[in-house]
């Protein structure tokens, strides 16, 4: 029986992983890992899209398999912690289905590697890891689009540049740039062949 594959798709904001997760992946073949968060909605959002918001009371009593805590850099006493971290239940609520992950640092797709091996699930799933290349993007017009304090600043400290694979040890399998029409054809054939044996 061949493995499920966790296609974790790394990359800053902008560079299309959310349009590649939901309108070229085909539809029903993975299921995309949602993370809780502290931080407050932004418009057009509501719970559980793209985000299930929580309090930093309710977020720190889940059991996490990653955790982030995105504007640390930035934090100051009284103000929002903006936490990140994907629920222990999400993931085994969906148990032998492929999975993908959306996240900027490749630190971040590390924590979920691992929490897939410390439970032994490394026995029914592969990992593969997708980078996607930065565009010419405005940030400072992306963060205005958030309307938050001190977004401009997260966006700028999450990098994901090659050095961040490094630190993490992790190797990329996959380099694409979507909003370039650019896809890698080693990862368009793994598709295929997940798609042969999910029929």
């Amino acid at each position: 029986m061949p493995k499920n594959t966790l296609l974790l798709c790394t990359g800053l904001s902008g560079t299309g992983k959310s349009y590649f997760i939901q309108n070229t992946l085909p539809n029903g073949l993975f299921y995309n890992l949602k993370s809780a968060t502290t931080r407050p909605m932004r418009n057009g959002e509501s719970n559980g899209n793209p985000y299930y918001f929580m309090t930093e009371q309710q977020f720190e009593l889940i059991d996490l398999a990653t955790y982030l805590w995105v504007n640390e850099a930035f934090w100051t006493p009284g103000t929002p912690k903006w936490l990140y971290g994907v629920p222990e239940t999400e993931i085994k609520a969906h148990l032998g289905q492929n999975m993908v992950y959306d996240v900027i640092q490749p630190k971040y797709a590390k924590q979920l590697i691992d929490w897939f091996k410390k439970n032994n699930l490394d026995k029914h799933y592969n990992f593969r890891i997708a980078y996607f290349l930065p565009t010419d993007i405005n940030l400072e017009t992306a963060a205005k689009r958030a309307n938050m304090p001190n977004d401009l600043d997260v966006r700028r400290a999450n990098t994901c540049d090659p050095i961040d694979f490094l630190k993490a040890g992790l190797d990329i399998d996959y380099i694409l740039q979507p909003r370039a029409n650019i896809y890698n054809p080693r990862l368009t054939q793994h598709i295929k062949n997940l798609q042969k044996h999910t029929r």
